[in-house]
């Protein structure tokens, strides 16, 4: 028997290791450097909750439908589920913990509160970050926009008009 059909090449042992092991990445959440050690499958969400400890970003579907898991990365809305941590190598990120504190809220956490737009609260970090990106790329200009714009984030409790109330009043100047 001919070795050279059966043998495995040595390249396939050594990219099945590297495709395995843990990566080494840097991101800038918050606006504190991290540097974090991950698997190549771990995604930017796994990596907020389970490296980091910032459990503000919630898991909904896993799939990149709900929009619970929105952060902002590099002043983009982004589903923090659908992309894996290696791939955001070097970014900026922003969650929900990065926007505002007890006692020095983001404008859109104080319109929130205002407008009642939260009810059980568990799609509202995802929610305030996507309305803050959503205002800081400049797509906020009509209540119908913003309506569309914002229809990745579900609302199960159905606060939804009061969410729109609440960017509205943060892109008209009422919260500054």
């Amino acid at each position: 028997m001919d070795s050279r059909c059966t043998a495995t090449p040595p390249s396939a042992s050594t990219e099945q290791h590297t495709m395995s092991s843990p990566h080494q990445i840097q991101l800038t959440v918050n606006g504190k450097t991290q540097q974090l050690s991950v698997r190549p499958w771990v995604s930017l969400l796994d990596a907020l909750r389970h490296h980091l400890h910032l459990h503000g970003t919630k898991k909904g579907c896993d799939h990149g439908q709900c929009g619970a898991c929105t952060v902002i990365c590099d002043g983009e809305r982004v589903l923090s589920c659908l992309n894996l941590a290696v791939m955001k190598d070097g970014s900026e990120i922003t969650t929900i913990e990065g926007l505002g504190q007890p006692g020095n809220l983001h404008p859109l956490q104080e319109a929130f509160l205002e407008h009642d737009a939260y009810q059980c609260g568990y799609c509202t970090p995802g929610q305030i970050c996507s309305g803050v990106a959503l205002i800081e790329e400049g797509h906020a200009t009509t209540r119908e926009e913003v309506k569309e714009l914002m229809s990745g984030n579900l609302c199960r409790c159905g606060a939804n008009t009061n969410i729109i109330d609440a960017i509205m009043a943060v892109k008209d100047g009422a919260h500054e």
